[in-house]
């Protein structure tokens, strides 16, 4: 049982070999802890023995607090409230099974639900900073399945990752070892727009039986561990996995999908999706990257160069965009490179967002690719790429929208807290009428995400790919659209704070210079929603549409 301590014991502990503060009433014991403080011993030793809470949050963020609470906590003051005792929430009903169509994606036997009671709520309770169905609001598409899966990730993310995130964004990496306990937790084979990868992998997740499996599933693990408030981590764990590794998994032949996948599945080794060349970034078509049939039919030799690729330069494993044939679309073909075979360079990109992703320029310079590696069929590689774009755009969706509630969540609280001429930010009206449009898009932009994640997981891929590209083109241009509105009143919401780095505005002013790697990448917000538009027309010609 943690210790108590009235102020008066706190404040006898007043000296440079004897020093404790009170933040939020706990007690801490920095006596060991001044010759690693950042800003030097005599600062705290200013607030030895007293209250250091209003000094500590006008340096530091939650995340620092969490980093070191374990190691110097030693208390708490006899004052402090004792936390209540949750309520006892109503049993979930059962969940209805779903009727899953012939050929569906992943027609999970307990998908969404029916009618069912709402979850227990989880959280802090903040309107609007969690999806609502965290509330206790009725949501359909939920059971205690993700809300088991949802608890599961919060606790190793705010464990393990939140603490360390602005160390790693400053040293730009991520260490190996947090991607590997993706893999050992059995995250990785979850997150593939498809089924669950069971037998690919030593262990499965833990809080979900891999039979329940759904992309609802998927979609906690992306936006929990996006909670972190950091594109650069998020990328760096999943962003070339998330888009490189697919591909590999519905389209390579069996062998080499049973050769690699177990490494990559288990967290061992990594992959990246390579397309983007410098000329030639949505524009998919016209890519140059040439892969010529050796003269014995058994290897294609690449030659050509990619840029801008996510994770490029810690993978052992690329699955890359070439041309095989003609101009145009229908000479593009998918080959998965591996780093073993030579002639891959890799190189280190510096660039405004995301840095701990792993931004790569890579050259391949004569690389002999066994055919055996071509994914799908020569020449029609573009089906893969397009196919492969749905679940990479969901992807940015979800990260962009979790981004956006973090913006949200960080205002609404620095609002409470913060206060000019008087009195506290949030009794300005101006300050709400910011948080309010904030609130708004976001939930207005998660509503249509679910929607869409609901119809991928109940249509085949092919009805998805006919009806559902165009709308998640316009749900990408949306949720980035979204994001940057969120950082840009989040960062007016806290001044300088939000300029400089580290300290109360860390995650905004990260988050801030990442909008552009979600903007841009996957497809612009200009070109998706022409493409958005464009798409509609389409398909509702070929269904009937009448004008």
């Amino acid at each position: 049982m943690s210790k108590t301590f009235s102020t008066s014991d706190v404040a006898s502990h007043n000296k440079g070999n004897d020093l404790y503060i009170i933040v939020d009433q706990d007690v801490y014991d920095l006596t060991s802890f001044q010759e690693e403080h950042p800003g030097g011993k005599k600062i705290l030793q200013r607030v030895a023995g007293k209250d250091a809470s209003k000094q500590f949050w006008k340096y530091h963020n939650e995340s620092i607090l969490k980093k070191y609470q374990k190691k110097l906590q030693v208390g708490s003051l006899d004052s402090k409230p004792k936390p209540a005792a949750p309520a006892a929430a109503p049993k979930p009903k059962e969940p209805v099974k779903p009727k899953a169509e012939s050929g569906t994606v992943s027609a999970a036997p307990t998908g969404p639900t029916e009618l069912a009671e709402p979850l227990d709520q989880f959280g802090d309770i903040v309107p609007y900073a969690d999806p609502s169905w965290y509330q206790s609001y009725h949501s359909p598409y939920y059971n205690q399945s993700h809300a088991d899966l949802r608890a599961e990730v919060r606790e190793w993310v705010e464990e393990v990752i939140m603490p360390n995130v602005t160390e790693w964004d400053e040293a730009k990496m991520v260490p190996d070892e947090i991607y590997k306990q993706m893999g050992e937790r059995g995250y990785l084979a979850g997150i593939l727009g498809m089924h669950y990868q069971k037998d690919m992998v030593q262990n499965v997740v833990k809080s979900v039986p891999p039979e329940k499996w759904d992309h609802f599933h998927e979609l906690i693990i992306t936006d929990e561990l996006s909670r972190c408030g950091s594109g650069g981590v998020v990328w760096n764990l999943i962003g070339g996995f998330g888009i490189g590794c697919p591909p590999v998994a519905r389209y390579g032949k069996p062998e080499l999908v049973k050769r690699i996948l177990p490494g990559i599945l288990n967290g061992e080794q990594r992959i990246c999706l390579a397309i983007t060349e410098p000329d030639a970034g949505s524009d998919v078509a016209n890519l140059t990257c040439e892969a010529k049939l050796s003269e014995d039919g058994k290897h294609y030799i690449v030659n050509g160069e990619k840029k801008w690729i996510t994770n490029g330069i810690m993978s052992e494993y690329f699955t890359t965009a070439v041309r095989t044939g003609k101009p145009g679309m229908n000479g593009v073909s998918v080959l998965l490179i591996e780093r073993s075979m030579g002639g891959v360079s890799t190189r280190r990109m510096d660039c405004q967002g995301v840095w701990s992703s792993g931004t790569t320029y890579i050259s391949f310079e004569d690389v002999k690719v066994p055919v055996e590696n071509l994914i799908g069929k020569e020449n029609q590689g573009f089906k893969v790429i397009m196919t492969n774009f749905n679940h990479e755009r969901i992807g940015i969706v979800i990260q962009s929208l979790r981004f956006a509630r973090v913006c949200y969540e960080e205002s609404i609280k620095y609002a409470h807290k913060r206060k000019t001429f008087n009195t506290k930010l949030i009794n300005h009206p101006v300050i709400r009428l910011k948080l309010a449009h904030m609130a708004r898009q976001i939930e207005a932009s998660s509503n249509w995400m679910e929607n869409l994640i609901y119809q991928s997981q109940m249509m085949n891929e092919t009805e998805a790919m006919l009806k559902l590209g165009g709308a998640i083109a316009g749900l990408k241009a949306q949720s980035t659209t979204t994001f940057e509105y969120c950082a840009r009143e989040a960062s007016q919401i806290f001044g300088g704070l939000s300029y400089s780095r580290g300290g109360q505005g860390a995650k905004v002013e990260r988050l801030y210079r990442d909008v552009r790697a979600y903007a841009i990448p996957g497809g612009s917000e200009e070109i998706m929603l022409d493409l958005s538009i464009r798409q509609a027309l389409r398909v509702h010609q070929i269904m009937g549409m009448k004008l």
